[in-house]
C-alpha cells in the first residue's frame, strides 16, 4: 500500500502519459496537481528513441511542462555504467537510431571487430537479422553484451510493436548468455532515481503500464507499485502475476485521488 510518508513519485512516460507521444487522457491534469502540490517527481522510461533533451522538448510541446533534469532514461543509466565499468573501451550501440547526445562521454564503433562490449537499445526496422547475427557472434566469442531493457512490446497510436526483449531472449537462447538490463527493472536504476531525489524506497511510488518493468521491479526495489490500465496493459498479466501491484488505477488522471490523503503536508 501507499505509505503515509509518501515524499515522491517516479511516473514511466510511453503508456502512462503518453502514446506515439501524444498525451493520454488525465496527463495534463495529473501535471498540474503534481505542480500544484510540489510533490517531487522524476519521469523514468526505457524509450530509446529519444534524448532527455528531446523527451522534454516533445513533453513541453504537449502541454506536459518538464525539465530534462527531471528526466531518467535508460540511457543514461547505461552511459553512467559504460564509464564506470568500460571507460574508453569501443561500444557497438544496436539501437533504432543514434544515441549519441546521451553517449557522449561513450567511446562508440561501427565495426564489430573493434567492439569490446555491445549495448542493445531499442528494436526497430533499422535492427535486423545482420545485426542480431554480428551480436551473436560477438557474445559468442565472449564479448559482453548489455540491454537498456527487456521490454518485449511497445504501445503505439497503430497498436502493440516489437521491441528489443523479444529478440534478447533469442540471443541468450542461441549464445548461452545472461544479458544484464541497465533500465527498468534494475535495481540499480530504480536506486540511481531515488538518489536523485534524496528519498528512500519506502518514500516512494512508482507508477507504470508495464506490470514487470515498472510495477514488479519496483516493488522488489522496496517502492510502491501503481500500475495503470492505459498502454501496453494486458489484463491476462496482472491476474497471472504474483505479488500483486500495490494499487491499480484506470488512468494517470486518478492517481491523484488515490495520492492525495497519502502526501506529507
Amino acid at each position: 500500500m501507499v505509505q503515509a510518508t509518501l515524499k515522491g513519485l517516479l511516473i514511466d512516460i510511453d503508456g502512462v502519459l503518453t502514446v506515439s507521444w501524444k498525451p493520454l487522457p488525465g496527463a495534463s491534469d495529473c501535471f498540474q496537481w503534481l505542480r500544484q502540490s510540489a510533490l517531487p517527481f522524476r519521469l523514468v522510461t526505457n524509450t530509446s528513441s529519444k534524448s532527455r533533451r528531446q523527451i522534454a522538448d516533445t513533453l513541453s510541446e504537449a502541454g506536459l511542462q518538464v525539465d530534462p533534469s527531471e528526466i531518467s532514461t535508460a540511457v543514461s543509466s547505461a552511459a553512467r555504467h559504460l564509464a564506470e565499468r568500460y571507460a574508453g573501451e569501443a561500444c557497438l550501440v544496436v539501437n533504432e537510431g543514434p544515441l549519441d547526445e546521451d553517449l557522449s562521454d561513450v567511446t562508440q564503433t561501427s565495426d564489430p571487430r573493434s567492439a569490446r562490449v555491445v549495448l542493445l537499445g531499442g528494436a526497430g526496422p533499422s535492427t535486423g537479422y545482420c545485426e542480431f547475427d554480428t551480436v551473436f557472434k560477438l557474445a559468442h566469442e565472449g564479448v559482453p553484451v548489455l540491454a537498456l531493457h527487456r521490454n518485449t512490446r511497445f504501445q503505439t497510436a497503430d497498436g502493440p510493436a516489437m521491441d528489443m526483449g523479444a529478440f534478447i531472449l533469442g540471443l541468450e537462447a542461441a549464445a548461452h548468455v545472461d544479458i544484464p538490463v541497465l533500465g527498468k527493472p534494475s535495481g540499480d536504476f530504480f536506486e540511481a532515481a531515488l538518489k536523485q531525489m534524496d528519498l528512500t524506497a519506502g518514500e516512494v511510488a512508482m507508477v507504470g503500464d508495464d506490470v514487470y518493468a515498472d510495477v514488479l521491479g519496483a516493488q522488489k526495489a522496496g517502492i510502491t507499485g501503481v500500475l495503470v490500465k492505459t498502454g501496453k496493459f494486458d489484463q491476462r498479466e496482472l491476474d497471472k502475476i504474483s505479488p500483486s501491484p500495490d494499487h491499480v488505477i484506470e488512468e494517470i488522471g486518478r492517481l491523484p485521488e488515490l495520492l492525495r490523503t497519502f502526501i506529507r503536508k
